[in-house]
């Protein structure tokens, strides 16, 4: 049955989210470096989500695979939509870095070179850097439309470089011709390093009929030998940096001898990095699997092939027809690409200051000499990261490796840190003598190795690992401390629900919340999900919500609880945080409950696939919120006559996370912690300064402080807020 509600596309919808990480490019209250840095992510960001997204609506369109939720022609239109919605964003980028980064870099006396023409007092420098520094590690390979057989790497930047012989006696022409094959030739035969282009030795041959006609080359940059970023002498009171290709640029002559440089633009390809296992494998097989695929996400089909976009016409379609790309994979870019990398430009100007971010706090009640598990066996404990220290969770953990009561330690792991104190913890435990189990979930996309490598290390430590579950992601981030007296005696054991990962990494950059607690009715609950994680039972889950058992069932009594106070003429309220809200059932239940008179408000970071602003929705709202940490708890509220229910957890209210995953959910019952989440609700939505509205066009509409009100930055006066609590 066709629904008469509609719905913001989830792709489209996420292009919003990143173009609003862009726009914190454009605040001038921010750092310098600190708009850089936006950037770079949104740049990281988009990165991605080609090699995700769109490589799997390419796969549709191409009849490569088949969905259940978008035909071909629906698939192609969707990819044509994103293309232009990019371009788009794109130009906003350039006009950003060149019109407001640059000058601001400029007015700093930090002078970007951003074309291969320097300063009559560097150019000595830049030639000598090149000849010492880059021109050993370079590799320029022919390109021809029929003869060529080659592969550009992923995510890798290359040039592409157009040059004429130059016009000259028949025999220097012919010691020419030859000077450049027994180059090229040696290039290929002696200096390819495994990484760049294969090619036939008879693509090195000009065109000996026609000695004017243009050649073509490709050049990868070396990456691994030479910074992205050069710093050149400064002078006077400037500094000065320059990008490794224009280095490259300014001496391109060198390169070919004999030859005119016509011109040269960047390029680079990304590559479908999704890989399609056998979901419903047995884990031996699935660890088997993974092991051989993802040494293949970088040989994958192409998905966007991004060029200079002064790049003209007739070398576009040049490299279009040698490459094999298609036109629907074409995105035009910067005259610099993987601006991702700006995240790595070095600060000569050490008067620059950065941004004071909040710093981790302990709290006080819970210093060096205090036992958590004494503190937890009292009263529940929640704790905000990254504004408390997630030092504490790992004094949970060590106190219970040296705790003689434990009798075993139970985690799920998702996206494991890389030399983690998480996992050198449980290690140390299971050399102690006590029992350890931890679930991994190797389907962490892009996280597959480092997990499967974890997992090893860990097993050969005597921890008892289990895989993923054939069908199935487990997404919750839940550990547990079961406990017995040393006489047999019952004495309290430990469960720990969080919305983020066990990663003390993402930890200092996630904003996330976890919490600590001895309740008999969740440490049961704890246990039961543990078991179903390893096949022993379908349990009952009395306090918890477990995605794929009661967590539907709970949300719509939860929904329409609401539904029934506000008919009654009561106050319906229902407050949603999450990272992304994409499935229509439950946008539908959202849209039900505005009609009936609802006020409900959503604090989504990303995807949002609901419209506010509908005849439907005119009770909803839409809060967007980018700032110094990355927004990623699941909190939710519902209003219940005055009596709050709240819930942290970690799923959103996408379709994989509801329906495909495990997820746990918790009630938060203790008041004075449930008070402390509605507090940070409410200041999230009050924030006047990193705060947008999500309108019926997407588009991001920044919230304006009222004259005479507080100014509300939601992270750093949430910050405050927890710091004058902290005694």
């Amino acid at each position: 049955m066709e629904s008469k509600y509609n719905y913001f596309k989830r792709d489209i919808s996420w292009l919003s989210f990143n173009y609003r990480v862009l726009l914190e490019a454009l605040d001038e209250r921010l750092p310098l470096y600190e708009r850089i840095n936006f950037i770079s992510i949104y740049s990281s960001n988009l990165e991605e989500f080609y090699k995700i997204r769109v490589a799997d609506h390419k796969a549709v369109a191409s009849g490569a695979t088949e969905s259940d939720e978008e035909t071909v022609q629906s698939a192609r239109e969707l990819v044509e939509e994103i293309n232009k919605e990019v371009t788009r964003q794109l130009d906003d980028r350039v006009r950003i870095y060149e019109q407001k980064i640059l000058p601001a870099l400029r007015k700093n006396h930090i002078i970007f070179y951003q074309d291969n023409h320097v300063e009559p007092f560097h150019q000595q420098f830049v030639k000598d850097f090149f000849r010492e520094e880059i021109f050993p590690y370079l590799q320029p390979v022919p390109v021809s439309k029929d003869k060529i057989v080659s592969f550009l790497r992923d995510n890798r930047l290359y040039l592409a470089i157009r040059v004429y012989p130059k016009k000259e006696e028949k025999n220097k022409g012919e010691e020419t011709k030859e000077n450049i094959e027994k180059y090229t030739g040696e290039c290929i035969n002696e200096r390819n390093d495994g990484e760049g282009i294969k090619v036939g030795m008879e693509a090195a041959r000009p065109n000996v009929t026609d000695f004017r006609q243009p050649l073509y080359f490709v050049m990868k940059q070396p990456y691994a030998k030479v910074p992205r970023f050069i710093e050149l002498p400064s002078r006077e009171k400037n500094h000065y940096l320059m990008f490794t290709e224009d280095i490259i640029k300014a001496n391109l002559n060198l390169i070919f001898p004999g030859y005119d440089v016509d011109s040269s633009y960047c390029i680079k390809i990304s590559r479908d990095a999704d890989i399609l296992i056998d979901d419903t494998a047995s884990s031996a097989d699935l660890v088997a699997q993974l092991k051989k695929k993802v040494k293949k996400r970088k040989i994958g089909d192409v998905c966007r092939f991004v060029y200079d976009r002064a790049m003209p016409s007739e070398f576009l379609d040049f490299l279009v027809d040698a490459f094999r790309i298609q036109r629907d994979e074409l995105v035009p870019g910067d005259k610099h690409l993987n601006l991702e990398d700006l995240r790595h430009l070095p600060n000569p100007n050490k008067s620059l200051h950065s941004l004071e971010k909040p710093k981790p706090m302990k709290l006080t009640v819970l210093d060096e000499k205090e036992s958590i598990f004494n503190y937890v066996a009292k009263k529940d404990l929640l704790l905000y990261y990254p504004y408390h220290s997630f030092e504490h969770f790992i004094h949970f953990l060590y106190e219970a490796v040296h705790n003689p009561e434990t009798r075993e330690i139970m985690v799920t792991q998702y996206r494991v840190a890389e030399n983690s104190a998480v996992i050198n913890t449980l290690i140390a435990a299971a050399q102690n003598g006590k029992k350890v189990t931890v679930f991994v979930e190797l389907k962490a996309r892009f996280d597959e190795e480092n997990n499967l490598a974890t997992a090893e290390m860990m097993q050969a430590a005597g921890i008892k690992i289990i895989y993923s579950i054939p069908g199935l992601k487990v997404h919750a981030k839940v550990a547990l401390i079961r406990r017995r007296g040393l006489n047999g005696e019952k004495i309290p054991s430990y469960a720990y629900i969080s919305t983020g990962n066990f990663n003390e990494k993402t930890a200092t950059l996630y904003a996330d919340c976890g919490l600590f607690t001895c309740r008999k009715e969740i440490v049961a609950d704890l246990y039961n999900l543990f078991r179903t994680l390893q096949g022993k039972e379908d349990p009952k889950f009395t306090t918890l919500l477990v995605a794929r058992f009661n967590l539907i069932p709970e949300l719509n009594r939860l929904i329409d609880r609401e539904i029934s106070l506000a008919d009654e003429g009561k106050q319906g309220r229902i407050i949603l945080k999450m990272n992304a809200l994409q499935d229509p059932t439950m946008i539908d239940r959202l849209y039900e409950a505005s009609e009936h008179g609802v006020q409900i408000d959503l604090i989504v970071r990303g995807i949002c696939c609901l419209i506010p602003g509908q005849s439907y929705s005119r009770n909803i709202r839409v809060t967007r919120i980018v700032d110094s940490f990355l927004e990623h708890a699941r909190i939710w509220y519902f209003g219940n006559d005055g009596t709050p229910k709240v819930f942290i957890g970690s799923p959103d209210w996408m379709r994989r996370n509801l329906y495909r995953r495990i997820e746990a959910i918790t009630p938060v019952l203790a008041p004075d912690l449930r008070d402390s989440l509605i507090e940070m609700l409410n200041i999230q939505l009050a924030d006047n300064q990193k705060a947008c509205w999500v309108d019926d066009k997407l588009q991001n509409i920044f919230k304006k402080r009222t004259p005479g009100t507080p100014t509300v930055r939601a992270q750093y006066t949430f910050y405050d807020w927890l710091n004058k609590t902290n005694s």
